[in-house]
């Protein structure tokens, strides 16, 4: 998530209570945010994200309960944002428990207007590492799951053909070659088809 320069960010609220949703809402206009929709709770908090596409998602409540927690996980999961949590409650294992759920700032002592744009503004740079570091692990994990693959087609053209491994890269590279074809999805054709020859021995 990256907004333009200049540009006003645009923030989902989820609050029970009007007079209360009323002050949060005037403390993020006075700090450049726009608050475009309010929900009472968390129930269909990632349906109403996809729908608004809301730069961020502002949580202001007693305590977090699980449905709550459910609901900010599956967001975080499914179509993420910086969430911001304005709680009462400030026991350690709730607090643990919303930053497993996705929330990137957690905040005891209510919404103070002079602090909210620097808050906002560490959530959302604490959002954008989290997910830089996510996208990293990702396409680590992909890296380990493609090299299990073609080591594990290596084999099984090594016993096949009884070649060495040098020799099985080199089939196996050629076949991606020759197929335009990534040496991943070769390598994993080539476990299927042996696999099922395997199968009918």
């Amino acid at each position: 998530m990256s907004a333009p320069p200049n540009k006003e960010l645009t923030v989902m609220l989820v609050d029970n209570e009007p007079a209360r949703a009323a002050i949060v809402e005037q403390a993020m206009r006075d700090s450049g945010y726009r608050v475009i929709r309010r929900l009472e709770n968390a129930k269909n908090l990632t349906e109403a994200v996809t729908e608004c596409q809301p730069d961020m998602v502002i949580i202001d409540i007693e305590s977090p309960d699980r449905d709550m927690l459910e609901n900010m996980s599956r967001l975080t999961k499914d179509n993420p944002r910086p969430i911001v949590m304005f709680a009462e409650e400030d026991d350690s294992r709730h607090v643990e428990a919303a930053i497993r759920a996705g929330v990137s700032a957690y905040v005891v002592d209510g919404v103070q207007s002079g602090s909210v744009k620097a808050l906002l503004q560490v959530a959302i740079a604490r959002f954008r590492e989290f997910q830089a570091l996510r996208s990293e692990l990702e396409t680590v994990k992909s890296q380990l799951e493609d090299r299990k693959l073609i080591d594990k087609a290596k084999g099984l053209i090594m016993k096949h053909q009884q070649c060495d491994e040098p020799a099985a890269y080199k089939a196996l590279r050629k076949l991606a070659m020759d197929r335009s074809q990534r040496m991943t999805d070769v390598a994993r054709n080539i476990i299927s088809v042996m696999e099922l020859m395997g199968d009918r021995k």
